[in-house]
């Protein structure tokens, strides 16, 4: 068992995804910090976590360039309360400062990888296609036409819109219309490329296309809501949308830090294992392809999944666990926190001493058998800051 990261990736690793087994658990962004510490120092130069992607473009303009506030960047650049966590700003306000003597060709960067969206709610495209099209400059009767196609952001974003069909836009005459003109939107994105990128930046490109990807995400995933299927195919069709656009997401990003280094990607379990993911809901399972699964059998070998494991924790209730466990097995070898190989963990049971609430997804054999690693906390004793 060790703490050190770096037995743990090998030379052809472009992204090493690891994975925490739920977000209740604080410790495991303090081990993520530590870690994407010592990545760095051995030429990582970004990390990618699983929040909206749009919005974490402002945490990567205050780590990189310095432009607003620490306040700013945690209120503005994160989705899913995830700007509330310390663990969170101890990153952003440690990149800030590793960032302020570098040159900008060495500088870490910030992404977030995950599409704007819930698992029971959406926002409207509205702000991501009008960002692109006042990029690209678009003439008045265009803008007249999205503003009367999109109508209302409240009854895009309202829980019911996705969890009823009946009222999902997602499949209304205006919501093709809309992913039409988008679609045509990226095709002259990319088509004007030399021409956009001369008159303003590679950077200010690559933002519009960040936006206009994530509304175009937006729009599938309506769509996907507006399908009148039973409740787990639909859910499971949701799921299985959301992770391709997380998916989609790491690509992108790769492609973008491709000659720079290396990329931690941090997120649930269910996101980043190598095999299908599994949600049981009520008295059925839900079973998708989760980005990392998907990702992974495209990359095959400069992707690395390390899991998370958990012991006991105050913050969840979750008491220690049975001795006949993969937890238990891991608990007797590891005292706080520490890393070791997959294989080593023996045979055991899947514990069932959790509840739904906790968020909490317990280690079985299949997890075990498509990771390369298991990263164990026994309760939650990790170091509060990078060091």
């Amino acid at each position: 068992m060790t703490q050190e990261i770096q037995d743990f990736v090998p030379p052809s690793c472009d992204l090493l995804a690891l994975g925490e087994p739920t977000h209740q658990e604080p410790a495991f962004a303090r081990a993520r910090n530590e870690l994407f510490v010592q990545l760095v120092d051995r030429g990582f130069r970004s990390i990618a976590i699983e929040t909206d992607r749009v919005a974490a473009l402002a945490v990567n303009d205050f780590v990189q360039e310095g432009v607003g506030t620490l306040d700013a960047a945690m209120r503005e650049g994160f989705s899913h309360g995830f700007g509330e966590l310390d663990a969170n700003r101890q990153l952003v306000a440690w990149m800030r400062e590793y960032n302020e003597s570098r040159p900008s060709e060495d500088r870490v960067a910030f992404h977030g990888f995950d599409a704007p969206t819930e698992n029971y709610s959406a926002p409207s495209p509205r702000r991501y296609v009008e960002y692109a099209r006042d990029y690209l400059r678009l003439d008045l009767d265009l803008s007249l036409d999205l503003a009367h196609l999109l109508g209302d952001d409240e009854l895009w974003s309202r829980p019911e819109a996705v969890m009823d069909p009946a009222l999902s836009l997602g499949a209304t005459p205006e919501a093709e219309r809309l992913r039409s003109i988008a679609d045509d939107m990226l095709c002259s994105l990319y088509a004007r490329a030399p021409e956009l990128i001369a008159t303003t930046s590679r950077a200010e490109w690559l933002r519009a296309e960040t936006h206009l990807s994530a509304g175009l995400g937006l729009l599938r995933y309506h769509k996907q809501a507006a399908q009148r299927l039973e409740g787990a195919a639909r859910m499971a069709r949701l799921l299985a949308t959301r992770d391709a656009l997380m998916a989609r997401n790491l690509l992108d990003i790769r492609g973008v830090e491709a000659g720079r280094g290396a990329t931690l990607v941090f997120a649930h379990n269910l996101h980043l294992q190598g095999q299908p993911s599994t949600w049981r809901m009520g008295d059925r399972d839900v079973t998708w392809s989760g980005a990392g699964a998907i990702v992974g059998s495209l990359s095959g070998e400069q992707y690395t999944f390390v899991a998370g494991s958990l012991g006991r924790s105050e913050a969840l209730g979750l008491r220690e666990p049975e001795a006949d466990t993969y937890e238990g097995f891991l608990q007797r070898r590891i005292t706080t926190w520490g890393l070791t190989t997959a294989t080593t963990v023996a045979s055991a049971r899947t514990r069932t001493d959790i509840t739904p609430e906790q968020g909490y997804f317990p280690l079985d054999q299949a997890i075990l058998d498509a990771a390369d690693a298991v990263l164990h906390i026994s309760a939650g004793t990790v170091p509060s800051r990078p060091r």
